[in-house]
């Protein structure tokens, strides 16, 4: 899913001219479910239809407005997708492009 979710950043700028959705900040922030009826965080809906069916979310967490994902980038634009809640609780899955 973090793989998935990144992939689809990185067509989005492609697609863009390079512009990253603008909920990704500095900061790592949770991101949000599809269609999430309130989204205090990530909103990243630009990518559903044309890149993903809908915003992947962690299969072991369950909440209507978040995924449990974390999405942020460094101040050369480099973007990390983390998925916090692992089976290994000492061990995040993190990608970055």
């Amino acid at each position: 899913d973090v793989n998935s979710i990144l992939n689809a950043v990185y067509q989005y700028a492609i697609d863009n001219n390079g512009i990253l959705p603008t909920d990704i900040s500095t900061v790592s922030e949770e991101i949000c479910a599809s269609g999430a009826a309130t989204c205090s965080e990530v909103d990243l809906d630009v990518l559903t239809g044309a890149y993903l069916v809908a915003i992947p979310g962690d299969p072991q967490f369950t909440s209507a407005s978040g995924t449990a994902y974390f999405i942020s980038k460094d101040v050369r634009g480099r973007v990390t997708v983390v998925a916090p809640l692992t089976e290994q609780a000492a061990a995040d899955i993190s990608v970055t492009r």
